[in-house]
């Protein structure tokens, strides 16, 4: 607040800049403006006025403006204004009650600045670079677009020149869905659905160079909305899929190098991962990885016990794109998945023991294709699955070398409707060492998950915070109570959508879960709506043409962002939480800003004073004429 002072007519006035609601006000004094009114009484009337007559109010005499400034009424303004349980404590880096009442107020990207229509199809996702200067959207007219976002908020110009176009259809491609950038913005991720032989639809993954935006490399991922992510500055993780009955298929996560250098002509430029068992026809999709080193110094503890306690306390020449192709091309894949669809085969005592405890000898029991299959499948993964190590999760290496990697899978249904947690170990990192990663004994076809929460509905969308210490899913309910009978036929979804909250730290569900969005697809139709999540705000898409934001801390929604049709992606900039995209299938993506933002970027500059040049052209004016 800047306050200057004059003296016109025997009284002062005071200016007031950079209020609450952004206006320039002016408070006189005199003797005679204001009652001596005790500060106790002013005080009780100012406590029932709304904030903007308060704020007024403190415009009149200097005793007013301090009463004005008091904080409790602001803590109970600021509860009543924002409906927040008075059991919510304040944001653990808030000053006073004032300041945070007018961050919640003006500090929030809600007003619109530009639309842009670069593409002419939906927007599917939107994705910025770490520094903040580039961001990717991906649309269904199968193209990704690239711009310096930046460059163009300064100077207030979009200049074409700077926008990157890259058309993904010449590979088959349907369509773009999905892109990230690598930790040093030197590379980008892009993901799309991949158009094969007799229609068939899969996916890909092109990593592109950000230094001359050519194509470094290609590779299959199957299905389409495993997405891919980066492990590291240069490794991305993919995903492919293979069925060994009607109801039964196993996934298997790879780790790819993103590029072939001179260097590593001989050396992996993949490696398995992980290889899991899906039952009930559940696959994994949407994976993502968490790097727990951010975990012990988080922006923002979302437990309000734990924040009471902390508060008191180089890239080589590349040859060309390559394609890999990771079937189930390699002499050990085809093996495991001739012994998986065989139910063993090569493994003379499984055949035993599923002859003797299922099949009862040469008699088939009196139950279903797939109810035999469901026995078939949950007895291999009781006795062909490598157990999880408990110790895993309980730092056993220090959070400073551990990786999570996270994904949507299932156990009911093919509806994703768990979350699936494995660590990532240090020699896991690279595709350097064996091809298969840490050694199995003979019998073990899968890989246990660390941990499973299970979100009882339909997951459309998940998102990590900046410090990775937290994971926002958002879901749409089943019935409460319900039972799956039939893999293929999962209950009716709600159509509002919750959004849950997970600590990866403690690995546990944090508070309520936010609600204000809405979605109304059916659950065979249903489709993925990417959110972003900030240092104080979540925000997120929706099917009801809005996008919304909410505050981290206290759980409310503070904004909804009008488009003409489904809001599908939304992003903040990593380096200014004021500033948010959001994608639309109304083929736009718009930019908004806060308020403050806008009004600091617009001000009127102050002119440069010219009393010397005055001075001097009045004097020589006064000589010419004498």
């Amino acid at each position: 607040m800047v306050t200057t002072t004059t003296e016109q007519t025997g009284k002062t006035e005071r200016r007031t800049e950079g209020c609450l609601l952004g206006h320039n006000e002016t408070m006189a004094e005199g003797p005679l403006l204001c009652l001596a009114l005790p500060d106790s009484l002013v005080l009780q009337i100012f406590e029932s006025l709304e904030f903007q007559d308060v704020l007024s109010a403190g415009l009149v005499c200097r005793q007013w403006l301090a009463v004005s400034r008091d904080e409790f009424l602001w803590r109970d303004l600021f509860y009543q204004y924002y409906g927040i349980p008075r059991a919510v404590p304040r944001h653990p880096a808030a000053v006073s009650w004032l300041g945070e009442f007018q961050r919640l107020f003006d500090s929030i990207p809600c007003v619109e600045v530009c639309a842009l229509k670069e593409h002419h199809d939906q927007v599917l996702h939107l994705s910025f670079s770490h520094s903040g200067c580039l961001f990717a959207s991906c649309s269904k007219d199968c193209t990704l677009f690239t711009a310096l976002l930046f460059t163009a908020l300064l100077t207030g110009i979009w200049n074409n020149d700077l926008d990157i176009f890259s058309q993904l259809s010449q590979f088959n491609w349907g369509y773009t869905q999905f892109s990230q950038f690598n930790a040093d913005d030197t590379l980008l991720l892009v993901s799309g659905v991949y158009i094969g032989r007799h229609h068939s639809s899969s996916g890909e993954i092109a990593v592109i160079s950000l230094d001359d935006f050519t194509l470094l490399s290609r590779v299959r991922n199957k299905p389409y909305d495993v997405f891919g992510c980066w492990l590291n500055e240069s490794h991305l993780i993919s995903g492919n899929l293979h069925w060994i009955g009607n109801v039964t298929s196993c996934s298997v996560l790879w780790l790819n190098k993103a590029f072939q250098d001179v260097e590593s002509e001989n050396m992996n430029v993949v490696k398995r991962l992980f290889k899991i068992q899906n039952r009930n026809a559940s696959t994994i999709r949407t994976v993502m990885v968490a790097d727990c080193r951010r975990h012990d110094s988080p922006e923002l503890l979302l437990d309000y016990e734990e924040q009471a306690a902390a508060s008191g306390g180089q890239r080589g020449a590349c040859r060309g794109p390559r394609v890999f192709d990771l079937g189930s091309d390699s002499e050990e894949e085809e093996e495991e998945e001739r012994g998986g669809a065989a139910a063993g085969g090569g493994h003379p005592g499984l055949e035993q023991q599923l002859r003797d405890n299922i099949l009862q000898g040469c008699r088939r029991p009196d139950i279903s294709d797939k109810q035999l299959e469901a026995k078939v499948s949950a007895f291999l993964g009781k006795t062909h699955t490598r157990h999880t190590d408990p110790s895993l999760l309980s730092d056993p290496v220090g959070p400073g070398d551990k990786k999570y990697l996270i994904f949507t899978t299932g156990s009911l249904t093919y509806s994703p409707h768990q979350i699936g947690i494995m660590q990532i170990l240090p020699e896991q990192m690279t595709t350097t060492g064996p091809v298969l990663g840490k050694e199995r004994r003979s019998e073990e076809f899968f890989d246990s998950l660390d941990h499973v929460f299970d979100i009882h509905g339909h997951i459309i969308g998940m998102g990590l915070s900046p410090d990775h210490r937290y994971l926002y899913v958002n879901s749409r309910a089943w019935p409460a109570g319900c039972v799956i009978s039939d893999p293929m036929a999962p209950p009716p979804i709600a159509e509002e959508i919750d959004l849950h909250v997970f600590d990866l730290k403690t690995l546990r569900e944090e508070r309520r879960s936010l609600r204000a969005h809405r979605a109304f697809t059916p659950n065979d139709e249903c489709f993925f709506i990417f959110l972003d999540v900030s240092r104080d705000f979540v925000a997120s898409g929706a099917e009801d043409k809005h996008g919304y934001i909410w505050d981290r801390h206290y759980n409310i929604c503070l904004a909804k962002l009008q488009h003409d049709d489904v809001v599908n992606s939304v992003a903040f900039s990593p380096v200014d939480q004021e500033l948010l995209l959001t994608a639309s299938d109304d083929a736009t993506i718009k930019v908004w800003r806060s308020p403050r933002t806008l009004r600091v970027s617009q001000a009127s500059r102050p002119r440069p004073r010219r009393l010397l040049f005055n001075w001097l052209r009045n004097t020589k004016q006064s000589q010419s004429q004498s």
